[in-house]
């Protein structure tokens, strides 16, 4: 199968494609049977399964109620939404309940999108989303054609040929990653266990092998960096690998390296609690996801990668750091950046203390660009002004921003230094931004600095002219804090501190020196709530006059947690 790139066209002329390339593929055999049966990869919630069955359809964070109606008679609320409806990772639910009436009624929703779909017709004929459908119709083949007449049976061997034949045409226009490898690993799961496509597995391995090699760095990382989208394609390797060797067939030599090189990244960008830094669009990933995903890759133990996808890690005792220290993907790769840089999460243990604000796409398109902008992660923003711009609409790129983002580590016996600076405030203030922390070796102090400085003549300038009629007054900077809402913020008497309480009835202690502290209102996105949860943030406002500005800050352990008091919550309480 030749090599072919990404399409540039643009969405309308991309979606006009998928459209005439799905009535196309009509022409052509269909399989006949299942000559190989895949076991199911993601395991369903029996929970969820029920809520289906009663009418309560909860995807993307959104619920929509609807007892007696089918899931292609209610109006999705959002994209998100839609595309969960499309890719049938539903079907996971029905078969872990997996009765008689959980079948009968997968084996319905599934003959109305043939009746209403399956033709080629509505959203759901975009590669990756054809993709995800063909993993979870044949992995759950034995569940679905159960107790089917002959007829019926031809009429879902039908719809699974047109989607191969619509593949093949089709996914070199996925974006490169995730949403490819979900196509290409459909493609894989097709080739492997329908009849007659068995010649598509060696040059799908192959493909998959070439663009392992192309879009995974040499670090294990996404041109995208964005975590729970590499956790993603993560899974998917996995899957496509297994079943190759489950299948006896070989394993792309590259496909094979590249899982090698992302597993300790995944590792890395992991705080405390297990979930993933939530950093460029990416969520915590579903829970239990990428340990089942690790353990299915049976992959020998390697170091833990110096470069952790642009991130860079602190830990020490019980305490986690994750912070953003490369520029963020801008062009079509930042669509879904966030202007985060050298913004940091921090949990201690399996508690998680401070979160930037979230990926807001399921929130509405206002949430979305708002947890985009720097003032939404726990960095520093100068005068109200994201370190990088986002361009206009809802799935507008980064068009500016850091271009150079130095870091540097030193450790030793007393801890460990991190020092990082980007220049994404030079353009617009002549300003560089310095980050400086700590973490003690034993995990109970961390401490930090930030610096804004105008250095060389061409900056000077540009921070004076940035002035305009006021030059005493300098450039006001905010550094925020944002707290997790179970933790339980509260500012001491003298107001230069804020002491912060967890769950587990641990204490940390935030003091800060050059600026004024104040505690105001903030939000997390949590993905598996309906709504935003109200939080707090600590704020530090300080001003940058002469060409320079200074705060610094630190976090202290004041008291542990009780000795009995449990450090895993329950499911509720958790991220």
């Amino acid at each position: 199968m030749a090599h072919k790139h990404v399409s540039t066209a643009s969405p309308n002329r991309n979606g006009l494609r998928n459209k005439l390339a799905a009535r196309l593929a009509a022409l052509g055999r269909a399989p006949r049977v299942f000559s190989y049966h895949l076991e199911p990869r993601s395991i369903g919630s029996y929970a969820v399964g029920r809520q289906l069955m009663s009418g309560n359809f909860l995807f993307a964070g959104q619920l929509v109620e609807a007892p007696g109606s089918s899931i292609w008679a209610i109006d999705p609320p959002s994209e998100d939404f839609a595309a969960a409806l499309q890719g049938f990772g539903w079907l996971d639910d029905l078969a872990a309940v997996g009765d008689a009436p959980a079948r009968k009624l997968a084996q319905r929703w599934l003959f109305e999108w043939i009746a209403t779909a399956g033709a080629g017709k509505g959203e759901g004929w975009r590669p990756d989303l054809a993709g995800r459908r063909l993993i979870r119709w044949c992995s759950h083949a034995l569940f679905i054609l159960k107790g089917l007449s002959p007829a019926q049976s031809r009429s879902i061997f039908r719809a699974l040929g047109r989607q191969v034949r619509y593949l093949r045409r089709r996914w070199p226009s996925a974006a490169p990653g995730q949403e490819r490898f979900e196509a290409l690993t459909g493609l894989l799961y097709a080739g492997i266990s329908l009849d007659g496509c068995a010649p598509l597995v060696a040059p799908i391995s192959a493909t998959i092998g070439r663009e392992c090699e192309r879009v995974i760095d040499a670090h294990g990382g996404l041109p995208t960096r964005n975590p729970e989208a590499l956790m993603e394609s993560f899974v998917l390797l996995t899957w496509a690998a297994r079943t190759l060797a489950e299948a006896r067939r070989l394993v792309d030599k590259r496909h094979q390296a590249a899982l090698l090189r992302i597993a300790p990244t995944l590792r890395g960008l992991r705080l405390g609690d297990g979930a993933l830094a939530r950093f460029h669009g990416g969520r915590r990933g579903e829970p239990g996801r990428l340990d089942q995903a690790l353990a299915d890759a049976s992959l020998r133990p390697v170091p833990r990668q110096e470069n952790l996808m642009g991130f860079e890690r602190l830990s020490a005792g019980r305490l986690t750091i994750v912070m953003d220290c490369a520029p963020p993907p801008k062009g079509a790769l930042g669509i879904n950046a966030h202007a985060s840089t050298l913004g940091f999460e921090m949990s201690s243990g399996r508690r998680p203390i401070l979160m930037n604000c979230g990926a807001g796409g399921r929130f509405g398109a206002d949430w979305r660009r708002a947890c985009r902008a720097t003032a939404a992660h726990n960095t520093v923003a100068l005068e109200r002004v994201s370190s990088s711009t986002i361009g206009a609409g809802n799935h507008g790129q980064l068009v500016a921003g850091p271009q150079n983002v130095d870091v540097t580590r030193a450790q030793d016996m007393s801890g460990t230094w991190l020092a990082a600076s980007h220049d994404g405030y030079a353009a617009s203030f002549g300003l560089k931004h310095e980050r400086r922390l700590f973490l003690s070796f034993d995990g109970r102090s961390f401490k930090g600095e930030d610096a804004l400085r105008a250095d060389d003549p061409a900056q000077r300038a540009r921070f004076t002219e940035s002035l305009g009629d006021t030059p005493t007054l300098g450039v006001a900077f905010v550094a925020h804090f944002h707290i997790h809402p179970d933790v339980t913020p509260s500012i001491d008497l003298d107001g230069q501190a804020v002491s912060l309480t967890l769950k587990s009835n641990e204490v940390w202690v935030f003091r800060q020196e050059g600026g004024l502290l104040r505690l105001e209102d903030s939000v997390f996105l949590d993905q598996r709530r309906l709504k935003p949860r109200m939080t707090k943030q600590i704020v530090v406002m300080g001003r940058a006059v002469n060409f320079a500005g200074r705060i610094s800050w630190s976090f202290m352990r004041a008291q542990d947690g009780g000795r009995n008091t449990r450090d895993i919550a329950p499911e509720d309480e958790t991220t």
